[in-house]
């Protein structure tokens, strides 16, 4: 076989990156719907490369072969697209990772790149360690990083004890995200990024992340967000000044629970401190051909392309659950055996008027149903019991539809005890300061009808009250199965 050359191939590539420009500048002009079902699989590809097959195809193969060795050291020196390995990159994967950057940065003005990773914690990873390096110009300077604390329990313990404990990276805890001046106060020379989730999971803490943004931005920081909870559906922190965002895919994005997933999505020139020019122009690329090739951290392609499927009805799941959610809210506040309710839906919620200029159902305004802009508030809540830690186990353990388990963002209701499953491993101390008590029972309202959620809720309430709970079924096995014998 005739080798064609080096160049042959770089041409091509260079016509093939073209032409994939062109179809992107196209799909950005496109509705979010429109965006999540179609991604940045063409009809072209499907046709040319594809058999036809409507759907992107899960491509299981660790690598790539090259037609000679002049296309594999184009490829292997990223001198043009490859798939190489799929430790690093992968059709499926490439697929899962377009339609995420095109959606994060929806409306934003800017484009966007994602990286895919295996997990949101890989995510949270992935997004922070680089801007943990040494200085060379300052050696010996103490690094650290400004973060809300009301973050995820998984986050908390990346923060607290990879990071600070083990490396000796000071994290500078904000308590009270909305206060501008607690955010300014902590930053210093040695700061290295801002960081908060919003809305917080499980307590709903929430910021101005535009004056949040602004002022990372005046130090010369990136602003990184966490929007698991809301998702792109109901808020892209990027159109806000964010310079990078973290999405747990696994959770609302990939509603069935089949894949476990996350991404890190990013705009371009991103703003930092840390002389890396390369990392500034484009930084989750960067991260996918250089910092996650060696720490091999990625998404696997079955869970991408599982996680692709149920990312197509995004808004419509959104707006369902938080309608959803809003009604059991509203059921929960006004009922005598709850102390408290956490959601910003809420209008007596603190918190309720700022995440109300943040959070919308994107495209609304272009709805036949809506016609206007409309909030909504996602599918995350919590609730404090009255009576303390008993009872809130009492109303948890009487659930009938509801499932305990430490999950968020199904099709189906989940709940749990932050403070002993979630949250159990930041400590009663790392718990107060996130506002994290033991009667806090999280629950994410799946796409069951609201009335029989509040429904299992009402019942599972007046368990407090000794009204006997029948529960039918098959007896339980500890091994989850079950032991009972058919008669």
């Amino acid at each position: 076989m005739e080798n064609k050359g080096l160049q042959y191939y770089v041409d091509a590539a260079k016509r093939s990156m073209e032409w994939h420009a062109r179809y992107l500048a196209e799909m950005r002009q496109c509705r979010f719907d429109t965006i999540a079902v179609h991604g940045v699989y063409s009809m072209q590809e499907s046709l040319d490369f594809n058999q036809g097959s409507l759907i992107e195809p899960v491509y299981m193969s660790t690598s790539q072969g090259y037609r000679d060795s002049d296309e594999l050291e184009a490829a292997l020196g990223y001198m043009i697209p490859t798939w190489c390995y799929s430790r690093i990159a992968n059709p499926s994967m490439y697929y899962y990772e377009g339609v995420l950057a095109l959606l994060d940065g929806y409306g934003t003005g800017q484009e966007t790149s994602c990286l895919g990773t295996s997990s949101g914690m890989a995510a949270i990873q992935s997004a922070t360690d680089p801007f943990l390096v040494v200085d060379p110009k300052r050696p010996g300077a103490p690094l650290n990083f400004v973060a809300t604390c009301q973050v995820y329990g998984g986050t908390f313990q990346q923060f607290a004890i990879r990071k600070e404990k083990e490396r000796g990276i000071q994290w500078r805890k904000v308590v009270h995200s909305h206060d501008l001046s607690e955010w300014e106060k902590l930053i210093d020379e040695n700061t290295r990024f801002l960081y908060g989730e919003m809305p917080s999971n499980p307590a709903q803490a929430f910021f101005d992340l535009e004056k949040v943004a602004a002022l990372a931005h005046k130090y010369k920081l990136p602003m990184i967000v966490d929007a698991t909870v809301a998702t792109p559906a109901l808020l892209r922190p990027i159109q806000h000044g964010a310079d990078i965002v973290v999405q747990s895919v696994t959770k609302s994005l990939a509603t069935s629970g089949f894949a476990i997933g996350g991404a890190v999505i990013s705009r371009k020139n991103i703003v930092s401190n840390i002389d890396n020019d390369e990392m500034k122009a484009d930084f989750a690329t960067y991260l996918k051909l250089l910092p996650n090739r060696d720490n091999g951290p990625n998404i696997s392609p079955m869970n991408a392309i599982m996680a692709l499927n149920d990312i197509r009805t995004i808004r419509s799941r959104m707006d369902l659950v938080s309608r959803s959610t809003q009604k059991v809210a509203e059921f929960l506040a006004s009922h005598p055996d709850i102390e408290r309710v956490d959601y910003l839906g809420l209008p007596d919620h603190p918190l309720h008027e700022l995440a109300s200029r943040y959070m919308f159902l994107v495209d609304a305004e272009f709805d036949e149903l809506y016609g206007r802009k409309v909030n909504r508030y996602g599918h995350l809540m919590s609730f404090r019991v009255k009576g303390g830690a008993q009872a809130a186990r009492t109303v948890f353990d009487a659930f009938r539809r509801i499932y305990r388990a430490t999950d968020l963002g199904r099709i189906k209701s989940v709940a749990t005890i932050p403070a002993i499953s979630t949250h159990s491993q930041q400590g009663e101390e790392g718990r107060k300061i996130a506002d994290i008590p033991q009667n806090l029972i999280r629950l994410c309202v799946g796409g069951e009808h609201p009335d029989d959620v509040i429904g299992d809720l009402s019942q599972s309430l007046d368990a407090l009250h000794g009204k006997k709970i029948f529960v039918s079924g098959p007896e339980y096995s500890a091994g989850g199965a079950s032991s009972a014998k058919l008669q």
